[in-house]
């Protein structure tokens, strides 16, 4: 059954944007490998592009229910836009520093907050069947982990190579290109209100938010998939936000080495992307989330001690299936049980808990790497 024209026009945003932004991803690590080796300043670049999670989370949660969710979309890849073409100037006049990437990564971060919170909460809205909610998310996470592990990683670090502006440059159109899309979608989608609550004043923005966490906090399983996920997410975090200099020095990988390498989480994810929402019906959400847990632990310890990319590459991608089966059971669940009109709110509140330990994940990392060699955050991370 189709998933509707309004759905597959979110799909081929996504799609677009996330190719840019698989080179994007890449690029940044390189450009900044290329103006310090220090383990910990790489590291911050990570910290400043993860940390409006933490800052800006809830706030986005609460504005989002208050708006069109598809307006707040599309300016947010205008913002987008707008700051990875700046900094693509930079890099092209040889002006770009450490600081300045991290300046624009904390604003690109601040812009993320906004666009994958209202993402989220728009979904519902235009699939006519919530029982259609797994293979509507399984077949978005695939398409953009196809555009932004699969295609684009290889792609920047070739581009890089070429002329390090590049990537920069066509991340920037790309969204564009996604805003055009996003616009063009039909209809409202503003949060739905009870009867009750559409006649009645508008409460403050502290308010509606502490709405938002009461509601998390009194739901058991939801408030513990939370707890979980910022757990996993900040010792993923420590581990990757040193990849690329894992990759260079103890793998001994250039820059499209490097993006290629980064690819091979794709081939996990697509793979989770497809057979989830058939396991799911099979076997349970339940099962899904424990294998995705250990499974993410355990390919995390087993990069650790290998100096063989391929094998590397492997583990990567059984991290990146693991990843995926995780994400689309955890992300159907809320879509499902979360009122509409508190969805942006209780998703922020659950997305800072997860993501908000990102920032000091990357961090510790890069402290980690200091101290004890590029291997440690994987050990640790691991079994953690």
């Amino acid at each position: 059954m189709s998933l509707g024209h309004r759905y597959h026009r979110l799909f081929a945003a996504s799609t677009v944007s996330n190719l840019g932004d698989g080179m994007f991803l890449i690029a940044l690590p390189l450009v900044a490998a290329d103006l310090t080796r220090a383990p910990t300043q790489l590291a911050a670049v990570t910290f400043a592009l993860r940390l409006p999670w933490l800052l800006f989370a809830l706030v986005a949660g609460a504005l989002v229910d208050r708006s069109d969710r598809r307006r707040v979309m599309w300016i947010a890849d205008v913002v987008r836009a707008v700051l990875v073409a700046g900094l693509a100037l930079a890099v092209l006049t040889d002006q770009h520093s450490i600081v300045l990437l991290c300046v624009v990564g904390f604003a690109l971060g601040i812009a993320e907050t906004f666009f994958d919170n209202a993402a989220q909460t728009i979904m519902p809205s235009l699939i006519d069947d919530p029982d259609d909610l797994p293979k509507a998310n399984g077949r978005l996470f695939s398409a953009e982990t196809i555009a932004n592990n699969f295609v684009g990683p290889p792609l920047g670090g070739l581009l890089v190579a070429v002329a390090a502006s590049v990537p920069f440059w066509i991340n920037a159109a790309s969204f564009l290109a996604a805003t055009a899309l996003i616009a063009s979608i039909p209809g409202s989608f503003r949060a739905a209100r009870t009867a009750e609550g559409a006649d009645a004043p508008r409460r403050s923005l502290r308010s509606e938010i502490a709405e938002g966490v009461r509601w998390l906090r009194g739901h058991r399983l939801l408030r513990t998939l939370a707890l979980l996920l910022g757990l996993m997410n900040l010792w993923f975090t420590a581990a990757f936000s040193i990849l690329v200099l894992f990759a260079q020095d103890i793998l001994d990988l250039g820059d499209v080495g490097f993006g290629v390498l980064a690819t091979s989480m794709a081939f996990g994810s697509v793979l989770a992307g497809v057979v989830t929402s058939r396991l799911e019906r099979r076997f349970g959400p339940g099962p899904l989330l424990l294998a995705g847990a250990f499974g993410i632990a355990l390919t995390q310890l087993a990069v650790g001690p290998l100096s063989n990319p391929w094998l590397v590459g492997l583990m990567l991608a059984a991290s990146g299936f693991f990843a995926v089966l995780w994400n689309v059971v955890t992300v159907s669940l809320r879509q499902t049980i979360i009122p509409d009109e508190l969805l942006g709110r209780v998703n922020s509140v659950y997305r800072f808990l997860g993501w908000g330990g990102m920032p000091i994940g990357a961090l510790l990392g890069g402290v980690l790497a200091d101290a004890y060699g590029l291997r440690a955050p994987f050990y640790v991370g691991g079994t953690v």
